[in-house]
């Protein structure tokens, strides 16, 4: 550590105590499990933070640095270590003050730089607009937690001491921080199995959103009839009686709902608020493992459980660490009593979740399940944050994550996986890996072949079928519920794009290169560098997908590449937009679109059409919209179907057809005869006889499309069908 004799320290020294009352109460709590020497430490990034905040309030008109020693304080709470309390202390003073990263590393070391740093929002950098800002703040948050789950600590209790004293903000910043806290902390504190600063967020968070409501609720809860409170205490009598008989060390409790929870089951479940209330809770904790699994069997022996309401979360813990016996009961009151029963650390851990680790930390004892599952949990988002296309994408990746309720399934090999409420079979294949999900087709569930789609319940066990051609499609993103799942499969669908888009724009830029006589093979590397530097693009691929979605010409393009003169020739005195055709399989989907206008389909005679952002929109020859278009040649693109083509393409047909009950049927029926399937039908016109119908359907070519016309003007109820 560096000495005091800085002008800073001098300052501090002599300078006023702006809150020595509050700085004394967090003395007072650390010197219950600290050292003297770390409490002077924490002592002096009060000092330093005083100094540096000199003169700033908050809204409520309090020095500022009350909240930064608030902030220590809850921390304090959790027991937790020195450099987490001096971070907290100075978590502020990077983004509000001027005292610079070097004097934090240099008077408190790196890991509390690293950890300040970590908490520090990017407010010097502009975004566009809030929302991104605030992503990008929580992006660069996230990436620092991967680094040192420590600075999500210092953020929830900065958040939970912002909740405390949110009643000094304007109503409008009461909301939007309000729901943010119950969107993002509070399932954050959650997924960290920090349920007793999950419970203040979301109670807090509940009355500035809901004020109202919140107010209604806590009324209720208060008044309680007295014939309740006194069938809780019998009940609690009997249980404490019983438990008593086997000898074990015990404590009892009975649990009080919050208002969050009996609104949240009144909203999602449509209960009213005497059925949510008409349950009993209690906590039973005691101090041996084998102790919870004795205490059931006394339990049970009382009160008969109620079928399918046991878990066991001891032997198999949730996704954040959390250990528990819970059992539903039929009470002696007719009303079910809901017990849980776990161990002295399981509730610690449970009520503290990873800061429970440094509680422990000083008695030789390693991590914690909810420390190891949450550096798990981290990891996975850091690879979700890397195939993430912007900080949006990845904040509502990780709120799509943050699901309360779990489900376990088993593999093959007998290793349990924990995945969000609804997961399907394919959330279990990118579960198991990324190669995986992008390769599967089908899944075995306890031995029965299912599809891809199915949702899966805990207990199941799961095995995924692969093939290596298959390939993730963009349909698959409307049934998977889970981060990784859906990061993986739209960086698939990215990449594809790209792919597709460099050899697309490849293909129109040799052919407008053509037209001048020249390709890209033959312009000199140095002119290509030029006209990348002076545009901007990284590399050449980057040019190439940009011409392929429409935000560069390929005939201006490949002018300033054949030195940029207007006036050279063209080869055949040829136009740009004419010359060889090229040709497409439509797999390029990616960067085509088939115009709705026409529907073109393999075999119709085709042109494209250069659209910016959207790529080239290809239409048939005889679209009646290809005549306007063709006044703009430098953004027509000469195309045809190559040999080999691939996938189905929508055709529409117009039918008219007997207006009389089973039409529809004996029509369908018919297309599908023809391995056809109908996407949409419309009714036109309609009177006494006669119905006109649109039918949108899908074919793999003309040839198909000849055959479904063949089949359906055989039917005596069509009278004619023509392509629309």
């Amino acid at each position: 550590m560096s000495s005091l004799t800085s002008p800073l320290d001098a300052a501090v020294r002599h300078g006023p105590d702006p809150c020595p009352e509050a700085m004394r109460a967090l003395e007072a709590k650390l010197a219950d499990y600290l050292p003297p020497a770390q409490v002077q430490l924490v002592r002096r990034a009060y000092e330093v933070g005083a100094q540096a905040h000199a003169g700033q309030t908050r809204r409520s008109g309090e020095a500022y640095i009350t909240h930064p020693v608030a902030v220590a304080g809850i921390l304090a709470e959790l027991r937790m270590d020195t450099e987490t309390l001096c971070a907290a202390i100075l978590h502020d003073a990077l983004e509000d003050t001027q005292l610079p990263r070097s004097a934090i590393s240099g008077e408190f070391g790196e890991a509390v730089a690293e950890l300040v740093d970590g908490v520090t929002k990017l407010d010097k950098i502009q975004f566009r607009d809030r929302q991104e800002a605030d992503a990008e703040s929580f992006r660069k948050m996230m990436l620092a937690m991967s680094r040192d789950l420590r600075v999500i600590l210092i953020k929830l209790a900065d958040r939970l001491h912002n909740m405390r004293t949110l009643d000094a903000m304007v109503p409008a910043s009461r909301r939007r921080i309000a729901r943010e806290t119950l969107e993002i902390y509070a399932p954050i504190a959650h997924r960290l199995g920090m349920n007793k600063i999950k419970g203040e967020l979301q109670d807090m968070g509940f009355r500035a959103l809901h004020p109202m409501r919140h107010a209604v609720i806590a009324r209720r809860i208060a008044a309680q009839p007295v014939m309740r409170r006194e069938a809780m205490a019998t009940i609690e009598s009997r249980i404490a009686g019983r438990i008593g008989q086997e000898e074990i060390p015990f404590r009892l409790r009975s649990r009080v709902k919050a208002p969050w929870s009996i609104y949240e089951k009144m909203r999602t479940e449509s209960k009213s608020f005497d059925q949510v209330m008409d349950v009993f809770g209690f906590r039973l904790i005691v101090t041996r493992l084998m102790h919870c699994y004795v205490a059931l069997g006394a339990v049970h022996s009382i009160f008969k459980p109620l079928d399918a309401r046991f878990r066991d979360f001891i032997a198999i813990p949730k996704a954040n660490g959390y250990q528990s016996l819970h059992t539903v009961l039929f009470g002696s009151y007719g009303t079910p009593v809901e017990v849980q029963i776990r161990t002295e650390e399981m509730d610690v851990v449970a009520e503290r979740g990873i800061a429970a680790h440094w509680l422990y930390k000083n008695v030789g004892q390693g991590m914690n399940s909810a420390q190891v599952r949450a550096q798990d949990w981290v990891r996975s988002l850091m690879v979700s944050q890397e195939s993430a296309g912007s900080s949006i994408e990845f904040l509502e990746n990780v709120k799509v994550d943050l699901f309360p309720d779990e489900v376990y399934l088993f593999t093959p090999k007998g290793d349990i996986l924990s995945l969000p409420r609804n997961a399907t079979a394919l959330d279990y294949a990118y579960a198991v890996h990324t190669d995986v999900g992008n390769h599967a087709v089908a899944a075995r569930v306890d031995k029965k072949l299912v599809p891809l789609r199915s949702k899966l319940v805990s207990g199941q066990t799961v095995e995924i079928i692969t093939a290596p051609s298959a390939t993730p499609g963009p349909q698959w993103l409307e049934f998977v519920v889970s981060s990784k799942a859906r990061t993986a499969i739209r960086h698939f669908l990215k990449r594809l794009e790209h792919e597709d888009a460099v050899d697309l724009g490849h293909r129109m830029l040799d052919r407008a290169l053509e037209v001048r006589e020249s390709s890209l093979d033959r312009v000199a590397q140095t002119r290509i560098d030029q006209y990348l530097a002076e545009h901007r693009y990284r590399r050449l691929e980057e040019l190439l997908a940009d011409i392929a979605l429409g935000n560069r010409m390929p005939a201006q393009v490949a002018q300033v590449l054949t030195q940029g003169d207007p006036e050279l020739p063209l080869r055949g005195g040829d136009v740009p937009g004419s010359g060889e055709r090229i040709l497409i399989t439509g797999t390029e989907r990616g960067v085509l679109s088939f115009a709705r206008c026409c529907y073109p389909i393999p075999g119709d005679e085709i042109m494209g059409y250069l659209s910016a952002g959207k790529g080239v929109v290809v239409h048939r020859a005889d679209c009646p919209n290809v005549a306007e278009y063709r006044k703009h040649p430098e953004r027509c693109v000469p195309m045809a179907w190559d040999r080999y083509v691939q996938g189905d393409y929508r055709a529409a047909l117009k039918m008219d057809v007997d207006n009389k009950p089973g039409v529809l049927a004996q029509v369908a029926a018919a297309v599908a005869e023809s391995e056809s399937n109908i996407d949409s039908v419309e009714y036109r016109e309609r009177d006494l006889q006669i119905s006109v119908m649109e039918f949108g359907i899908e074919v793999r070519d003309r040839k198909h499309l000849a055959d479904v016309i063949r089949r359906v003007r055989r039917l005596s109820v069509v009278h004619g069908v023509e392509r629309i």
